[in-house]
């Protein structure tokens, strides 16, 4: 196993990254971009699920937002939920290597509040599944949501989790831009 001493991502006596790191690191601001953009575009269905309630009047069985006009078996799905919130999991942590200083720590702010929103998926996930539900109602319930509805919860997390990955983003980029790159 050989070592590697490039990229922030190095760490002494461990073997090199594989291909997937490389790449991530060699192509860290495209993937960020590409990540950036499913971001903001998934926490823009929560606004317009919320304008559709609030604004237009909509019940909150059908304010599905935009993709759900469209696909609303595939968005009442709690697969596709949690599969989105472990993608996006993943996907943190994978590119965290580029971000430093306080950059990096906004990032790691945005992966454990998304490791909490990933857990109230699991949650979700399993009582859709196994067919139970905490508290016994009649829908599958996350923690938070005995205390704040659904719609409002799950905006509320991507809003808390996107908040400090745009702050991440920009430190990151004023770092680039003043090293010269």
């Amino acid at each position: 196993m050989t070592q590697t001493t490039a990229g922030p991502a190095a760490v002494p006596g461990l073997p090199s990254a594989g291909p997937l790191m490389r790449a991530l690191r060699r192509h860290h601001t495209s993937c960020l971009t590409v990540f950036a953009v499913i971001v903001v575009a998934h926490w823009a269905e929560h606004l317009v699920q919320a304008f559709q309630i609030y604004a237009l009047g909509w019940p909150t069985s059908e304010a599905l937002g935009v993709v759900g006009l469209w696909f609303p078996w595939l968005i009442r799905a709690e697969v596709l939920h949690y599969a989105y919130a472990i993608v996006m999991l993943v996907m943190l942590w994978l590119l965290r290597d580029g971000f430093t200083g306080a950059a990096r720590q906004w990032w790691m702010l945005a992966f454990g509040l998304q490791f909490w929103h990933h857990i109230e998926h699991l949650l979700l996930l399993l009582q859709a599944t196994f067919g139970f539900t905490l508290g016994g109602g009649p829908v599958p319930m996350s923690l938070l949501q005995f205390f704040v509805p659904r719609v409002e919860l799950h905006l509320f997390y991507n809003t808390i989790v996107t908040a400090p990955m745009i702050v991440a983003m920009v430190l990151h980029l004023r770092a680039r831009s003043r090293a010269g790159r």
